[in-house]
């Protein structure tokens, strides 16, 4: 139904790596399921949003999906919601219903109700999205579709230098610069914090050894609370003055203890190491 969340659930799919094809005819779902069988294509995941924005072109929907499942495997997911929720959806977008005409909202619903019941009742999924949000939505998407260890955090963890600005494209920021700067003893300052001498002077002050075990659970639980969000990337920034040292040596650190975690994909960038 129209409002009833297949954006929401498109775009999750999408994240899982399903390719996904909206507003297609139902004429061209054949066509489109052959070259996704074709080994040579790399579309193992196929998803099609087909809705009454197709005008004449839906009539022939359910013919078109009965002859596909009985060729291939095929499931078609209906997205349901009550009349009341939908009404009040489309007066917070302030659109109108694509079958409204020159009548009410509750009177394209209905009209898509009464085209859409014999695809509803042969469908194999219903799901009910009155009492879901967004977020709520893409979860039960992703609880159904995504591959096993699919849901698996994506974390970035960005090394910079305050001096030259505060990365503007983070979730998370901490600040480095309560450790001992290694910039002021000789032996280390033409070094950074990827080499040896330096990280082994930063992370084994005992101020860095206690920051880490006390931000490593922080930090694991606001990425619980990212992924019941549905946010399944997050970007964490540690700054020290110049993102030479301090930051660089922490976010190393950081990073081999995270990436031995299943549930997470960590990838380390240092923004502002090699600038003078």
């Amino acid at each position: 139904m129209s409002g009833a969340g297949r954006s929401t659930a498109a775009n999750a799919l999408e994240d899982h790596d399903w390719y996904v094809v909206d507003n297609l005819p139902p004429q061209m779902l054949r066509p489109l399921v052959d070259l996704a069988e074709d080994p040579d294509n790399g579309m193992p995941r196929l998803a099609a949003v087909m809705d009454v924005r197709g005008g004449s072109l839906f009539s022939d929907a359910t013919d078109v999906i009965v002859a596909l499942s009985q060729e291939s495997n095929v499931q078609v997911v209906f997205l349901d919601s009550t009349n009341d929720v939908l009404v009040r959806r489309f007066e917070q977008v302030r659109r109108p219903h694509p079958l409204q005409e020159d009548g009410t909202l509750l009177d394209g619903i209905e009209r898509e109700r009464a085209l859409m019941q014999e695809i509803r009742e042969r469908c194999d999924l219903v799901i009910d999205t009155s009492e879901l949000n967004i977020h709520q939505l893409s979860t039960a998407i992703s609880g159904i579709y995504s591959e096993p260890g699919a849901t698996a955090t994506k974390l970035t963890i960005i090394s910079f230098g305050f001096k030259y600005g505060l990365p503007s494209d983070v979730d998370m920021v901490a600040d480095m610069r309560f450790l001992p700067n290694p910039y002021w003893e000789e032996t280390l300052r033409a070094h950074t914090g990827r080499d040896a001498a330096v990280g082994d002077y930063v992370t084994g002050n005992p101020l860095a050894q206690e920051f880490m075990t006390h931000f490593e659970p922080a930090l694991d639980t606001v990425l619980k609370g990212y992924l019941s969000e549905n946010k399944t990337y997050a970007t964490l920034a540690i700054g020290c003055t110049g993102g030479k040292h301090r930051s660089v040596a922490m976010a190393e650190q950081l990073a081999q203890k995270l990436s031995t975690r299943e549930d997470l994909q960590v990838t380390v960038k240092h923004r502002d190491l090699g600038r003078e």
